[in-house]
């Protein structure tokens, strides 16, 4: 029989550096689990993404197990890094802050391919195109 799920959490933690601080230690803390059995898998098998967020969900089960998954580098920060800014746009319809390429958008498209929503590529490319315009990236070629 499968165990009964009493919490899904989305947390946003830098790569190969969990700490029991927060946010890791407090958001685990509350539903009483153990952080070390998150800390030391998560670390290890971030550790090559080290200088990036990474975004992880965790199911927490009512016998205070867990699992959990890394979903990568969020897209707004892959937008950020592949076209070298700090930030997106305060107002992004009328002040653009960069550029961005197809062929950047295919890359990051492929990078997040299993989490994204679409039948195929030009869907991919699609969405975070969409996401590109929304920080006040323009998207050219």
């Amino acid at each position: 029989m499968a165990k009964k799920v009493i919490g899904n959490l989305k947390l946003r933690i830098p790569a190969g550096r969990a700490t029991a601080g927060p946010p890791v230690g407090s958001t685990l803390g509350q539903w009483g689990l153990n952080m070390m059995d998150f800390i030391n898998p998560f670390n290890e098998a971030t550790k090559s993404d080290m200088g990036k967020d990474v975004i992880v969900h965790l199911q927490v089960f009512e016998d205070r197990t867990f699992s959990w998954k890394s979903l990568g580098q969020p897209v707004d920060d892959a937008i950020r890094s592949a076209i070298g800014i700090k930030k997106g746009s305060g107002k992004p319809h009328s002040e653009k802050v960069g550029k961005i390429t197809r062929a950047q958008l295919a890359t990051i498209a492929e990078m997040k391919k299993d989490q994204l929503n679409a039948n195929d590529e030009d869907g991919r490319i699609k969405i975070i195109a969409g996401t590109a315009r929304s920080m006040g990236v323009e998207v050219v070629g």
